[in-house]
């Protein structure tokens, strides 16, 4: 499976296809005989997922490094992680645990993506029904880092974490969210200006909202 992970086969019926055009190397691969599909998906029920897990978790933590001078598009000193999520469509037939509507299986992917190197950080396979913003729940906020978010992940008992673990984080809010500025509206300083104007709703694209942030951040810090 680790070939057919490195090679970007896209099903079992391929890899045997590959391994079957290569058949004369295959005993230098480790392989004494052909390789059939019925073999690769015994494999797949018996094997357990954690060894698969935990070396693709081994594969991110020797390639993050590697990428962290990469850039951002954004002039950011700091870590930036995305996080969102994904459905996946399942056949009811062949999946009937995956039970997403009355005639649709699913599930969900959850993906904190580390945006130096565009590397997950973090996966999380989860029911199609789970809500994404109970992901939050799962993450260990990193001090310092911005997390950019969608609107789904607005629970202010959640973010709140963040803000208790010295991080950041950037999410579009609903249409009916209302947001107080705690500070006196007399004698403003203009950094507090700034930061109330950061309360509003932006139709602007991830970057220019992290962009804005920063530039908050940075109009607070003493020169």
């Amino acid at each position: 499976m680790a070939f057919a992970q490195f090679t970007y086969r896209e099903s079992l019926r391929d890899i045997e296809a590959c391994l079957g055009s290569m058949s004369r190397k295959l005993y230098h691969m480790g392989f004494r005989s052909r390789i059939a599909r019925s073999t690769l998906a015994d494999a797949n029920e018996t094997h357990d997922w954690r060894i698969f897990a935990d070396f693709a978790q081994h594969l991110v933590g020797v390639a993050r490094p590697l990428h962290v001078e990469d850039p951002m598009g954004v002039d950011l000193d700091h870590s930036l992680y995305a996080l969102d999520s994904t459905t996946i469509d399942l056949c009811l037939s062949l999946f009937p645990w995956a039970k997403f509507r009355q005639h649709k299986g699913a599930v969900k992917m959850h993906t904190l993506l580390d945006l130096h190197g565009n590397i997950p950080a973090f996966i999380r396979i989860t029911d199609g029904k789970v809500h994404d913003v109970n992901i939050l729940d799962e993450i260990s906020p990193e001090a310092g880092a911005f997390y950019v978010m969608d609107r789904g992940y607005i629970d202010f008992e959640r973010l709140y974490v963040f803000t208790l673990s010295s991080a950041f984080f950037v999410v579009r809010t609903k249409q009916k969210v209302a947001a107080l500025d705690s500070s006196p509206h007399s004698g403003l300083p203009r950094a507090a200006g700034r930061r109330r104007r950061l309360l509003r709703t932006f139709k602007t694209s991830a970057n220019e909202l992290i962009a804005r942030a920063v530039h908050c951040d940075t109009a607070d810090t003493p020169s």
